[in-house]
């Protein structure tokens, strides 16, 4: 039977990445005999990265997974952004919630059936 855990979407390194500065930063190196599919990246940003751009890709490419994104939605320290190909018009901002928060969901102007399933997905660190 394959090893299930193995080919599970998982993390695979967190890193430090400035935005202070023009630069690449290495993410991740592949193993040997090894391949990876991206799925995604997070940034959690320590403050305003409203006027930065990021893209992730292959070394000499750094564009080839996802394409520069502007970070304009990104304006306080935690704010969190999903980077990645779909739909990359612009960064999808999503929130680094802390301790204790309640996390709910508010229907307004109903118009839809009662047999919904919202699935939550998300990440502890």
């Amino acid at each position: 039977m394959p090893n299930l855990k193995e080919k599970a979407i998982t993390l695979l390194n967190s890193t430090n990445v400035s935005l202070a500065a023009d630069a690449d930063t290495v993410l991740y190196t592949v193993p040997t005999g090894k391949r990876c599919i991206l799925t995604n990246g997070i940034l959690v940003v320590g403050a305003d990265a409203g006027t930065s751009m990021i893209s992730i890709g292959q070394n000499s490419s750094e564009t080839d997974f996802a394409p520069y994104n502007m970070l304009a939605a990104i304006n306080a320290a935690y704010d969190t952004a999903i980077i990645m190909p779909v739909p990359n018009t612009s960064t999808t901002l999503t929130k680094s919630y802390p301790a204790g928060t309640v996390i709910e969901a508010r229907v307004s102007s109903n118009a839809g059936g009662a047999a919904n399933t919202l699935f939550l997905y998300g990440m502890i660190y």
